[in-house]
């Protein structure tokens, strides 16, 4: 393993909490996890580093890596491809940036305290990732170096990058170690979400009230439209002139290369051609014994394959291979796997790593999906990168002719983007509208603002002007006169019906009944803050755990709604019981590793503040590229 000549903490002070574990994990989770998305070619070894905090450099691959797990997750995370243009009007290259500067500072602090681990707490990080053991569930020094080897990192890279993440949680132990909240925290949080409350409650309506609300007097509408004005006023328009264009524009206008479709086609051939494929799990045993003995057992029904997997104190994930081919396998294994006609368990094979059981768990037939049934596929994802592409070509022909002079109407003429108008309120929302991009542009756009070329999500651009705006304003009264006697109404009725409301909490305050009032009461019983009543007037739950015992409210919400309350019982949670013990030890957990999370982000500045960060925007700029947006800084 990699050395270090630093000065090195004893490995028991990694075991200080489990806060600190997490912390561990969690790095060397990302950081395996991240070795998936770029190999070391960065970008051909032009470029080692983006910036650097202090003498610690943030390297090209770890910015790859970190921006192609930002993206994987977030198109997860919404179910749709987030591409880089998209991602970079949102500001998640901002934050990908933000989260590895922060960890570079932390290690020019480790490194500057001169903190590391020994070779053995290296050793056990390494021995308690899956992804390295062999089928016997212990460390396999081949699957190591072929995992690593697969994504191009060397393992003493590897273990240095390990080395340091230990170390950093050395120091994040030094400063957030024995951070707490008190006992009352979680004691108070449960009570407050634990209480359960009983009332009854009784509709309240316009149909109770004595008569129609009258017809307002001119007079009476006069000052109601002057009085509440603004709720009449139109909305502030801004008009607009834009350009844009968007790959749909013209997308019509690509040529389609026939060899370059063959050549997407072929590089594809794993998604259209799929040989013969089984999906299976493989268990490793010490001997061929106790293989033969454990197939014996599974054949007589005596145990199965997962009882055997838990009984070695492993999970069926452990033990998954997913989807394999005949050329996935040796010929050996391949022979045992897909010599079964329907899912089960093959009788022991000798591998490399020792007597191996498989279970095969479904039969996936051979499919091909020829180039001609591929083609309409196949043009549309070309003719539309390469419509993103050429409007990432003339976005600098674009920003030349707008610098140039040009207005944003001859860009709609001399260009391939279509030029328009727009009186844009926050309810239009059609064409251009439509993109976020372009809304937060007008928003803040003013008259003097000089149109600029912008990007939209879709590898689209365009570029605004504001024109005019025109102020919101309140219509003559004639014009507008059946809304306002509409709203006049409204408020009438919820007048009067406040007074009745009112009316009836007192009586039943007073003990009268609900029923004696003619009112159809409801019995709620042990009712928690969350829980939801139908046809009830939005606020009425929130109401009843603002009450004391036995307290009356009248409660008047949106669309007419309102209703009559009386709190008849209150119940605190019980904390005695062995689940609500275990949700306050929960609660007690998280709220101190958040306070100590929260401490450790504000060490964490102070340390960047310290140290001072230093872009190279060029190299930012490469790493974009790459991705497909590399117009623009960050």
């Amino acid at each position: 393993m990699a050395k270090k000549s630093d000065t090195q903490a004893p490995a028991s002070s990694m075991r200080r909490g489990k806060t600190g574990r997490v912390f561990v994990w969690i790095i060397l989770v990302l950081l395996i996890a991240g070795l998936a998305g770029f190999g070391a070619g960065g970008l051909g070894g032009s470029i080692a580093s983006i910036g650097k905090v202090g003498e610690t450099e943030i390297s090209v691959q770890d910015f790859q890596r970190a921006l192609q797990q930002e993206l994987s997750f977030e198109t997860r995370r919404r179910g749709a491809p987030v591409s880089i243009q998209q991602a970079r009007a949102e500001g998640l290259d901002q934050r990908v940036l933000e989260r590895l500067a922060g960890v570079a500072a932390l290690s020019e602090e480790t490194k500057m305290a001169k903190l590391s681990v020994g070779d053995a707490e290296v050793a056990n990080q390494l021995r308690a990732v899956p992804a390295f053991q062999g089928p016997d569930g212990q460390f396999n020094r081949d699957s190591y170096e072929f995992a690593l080897r697969q994504n191009g990192t060397r393992p003493g890279e590897f273990e240095d990058e390990l080395r340091l993440t230990a170390a950093r949680n050395i120091l994040q132990q030094s400063v957030t170690g024995g951070l707490t909240v008190d006992e009352t925290y979680a004691s108070t949080i449960y009570g407050f979400l634990g209480e359960r409350r009983s009332f009854r409650w009784a509709i309240v309506d316009a149909a109770m009230l004595d008569g129609e609300t009258p017809a307002p007097t001119d007079a009476q509408l006069q000052s109601f439209y002057e009085t509440n004005g603004s709720q009449f006023e139109t909305p502030e328009v801004r008009k607009v002139t834009y350009a844009w264009i968007t790959p749909e524009m013209i997308i019509d206008k690509i040529e389609v290369d026939e060899a370059q479709l063959r050549e997407l086609y072929d590089a594809r051939a794993e998604q259209y051609i799929q040989p013969e494929r089984r999906l299976v799990e493989r268990l490793g045993f010490a001997d061929a014994e106790a293989a033969a003995a454990a197939k014996t057992q599974i054949d007589a029904g005596e145990i199965t394959f997962d009882q055997l997997v838990t009984d070695r104190g492993l999970t069926l994930q452990d033990v998954d291979q997913g989807e394999v081919s005949r050329d996935d396998l040796t010929a050996e294994v391949a022979d045992a796997v897909f010599a079964l006609t329907e899912p089960g368990v093959t009788d022991p094979v000798n591998t490399s790593l020792g007597p191996v059981l498989y279970r095969v768990n479904a039969l996936l037939e051979a499919t091909t999906v020829t180039f001609e049934d591929a083609r309409s596929e196949l043009t549309g994802e070309f003719t539309a990168d390469r419509a993103r592409r050429d409007i990432g070509d003339q976005i600098t022909e674009f920003d030349d002719l707008l610098v140039g002079g040009a207005s944003i109407e001859e860009l709609g003429t001399e260009t391939d983007m279509q030029s328009g108008s727009l009186d844009f309120t926050a309810d239009v929302s059609d064409g251009i509208a439509g993109y976020d991009e372009f809304r937060n542009e007008v928003a803040q756009l003013t008259t003097s603002d000089f149109p600029e070329i912008r990007e939209l999500s879709d590898g689209g651009a365009f570029a605004v002007r504001l024109d005019e705006i025109v102020a919101p304003a309140l219509p003559p009264l004639a014009d507008i006169r059946a809304d306002v006697v509409a709203a006049w109404t409204a408020d009438q009725t919820a007048q009067r019906l406040a007074a009745l409301g009112t009316e009836l909490q007192e009586k039943v305050a007073a003990g009268t009944r609900m029923a004696s009032l003619d009112l159809a009461a409801k019995a709620e019983t042990d009712l928690g803050r969350t829980d939801f009543i139908e046809e009830a007037p939005i606020g009425m739950l929130a109401t009843v755990f603002d009450l004391e015992e036995n307290g009356v409210a009248f409660v008047q919400g949106p669309q007419g709604r309102a209703a009559l309350v009386e709190l008849t019982n209150i119940s605190a949670p019980d904390t005695t019981t062995e689940r609500a013990q275990a949700l306050l030890a929960q609660l007690n957990s998280a709220a101190s590793e958040g306070l100590a999370a929260d401490v450790f982000e504000l060490f964490g500045q102070a340390v960047q503040s310290q140290h001072g960060l230093t872009l190279d925007q060029t190299a930012v700029n490469a790493v974009l590229t790459q991705f497909g947006g590399g117009h623009g800084g960050i």
